[in-house]
């Protein structure tokens, strides 16, 4: 006497949506960059800019720190590693404002800068099939180059240029999180992304926001 084998059930994984973290990580870049362009072009008094470095230590870093571990879960290689390096990154430069004598250029917080403008260039490549994301990241990375050549020259002229820069990225980073910001809350692009290939598909497919195969 034999009896059947019980029917299988297949099994369904439902998986919990995660909203993409980088609108988070761009508002507080936008607050940090702003902060110290507004020291560096001469706006405020030096001994102001340990306000900017309190921004940076209590505010930006904390919050790309998150947005970081958010796009690790999310399998985004670009928010992991992106907001990862600028979290470190501006951690350190406040850090570093708050110990020194305001108005101090350090080499060595240079050359730690520029290392961290070459480490940003990871993410921005890997960013490539999203334009103004990719751009974000990649000012940001011009932004720490410049800062840093103005620290290890000691050149007020190369101070200047990074606090423009700063504020060009500052506009920058705000764009782009309003857009990521609307796109995930009316489900359909409301400012311009342009994204290419496989990044502008998600669109027309999404059915539920934070789940996306691509940012």
């Amino acid at each position: 006497m034999t009896t059947a084998a019980p029917e299988s059930t297949p099994a369904r994984v439902v998986l919990r949506p995660i909203a993409t973290p980088l609108p988070l990580g761009f508002v507080a870049l936008m607050v940090a960059t702003g902060s110290f362009a507004a020291v560096q072009l001469g706006w405020v008094a030096p001994d102001q800019g340990r306000f900017a470095a309190y921004a940076a230590l209590l505010f930006t870093t904390p919050l790309q720190a998150l947005a970081s571990v958010f796009g690790f879960l999310a399998r985004d290689p670009v928010a992991s590693t992106g907001m990862g390096v600028l979290a470190g990154t501006w951690a350190t430069l406040g850090m570093a404002t708050l110990l020194s004598p305001p108005g101090t250029l350090s080499p060595g917080l240079g050359v730690v800068l520029i290392l961290a403008a070459v480490a940003l260039l990871v993410p921005a490549a890997a960013a490539v099939a999203k334009p103004v994301v990719a751009s974000v990241v990649g000012l940001s990375a011009l932004r720490f180059f410049v800062t840093g050549l103005a620290m290890t020259t000691g050149s007020q002229g190369w101070l200047k240029a990074a606090g423009w820069t700063g504020l060009v990225l500052a506009a920058l980073s705000l764009y782009a999180a309003l857009a990521l910001e609307l796109e995930a809350a009316r489900h359909r692009q409301v400012l311009p992304l342009l994204r290419r290939g496989s990044g502008a598909e998600w669109i027309a497919t999404q059915e539920e926001p934070g789940v996306r195969s691509d940012l």
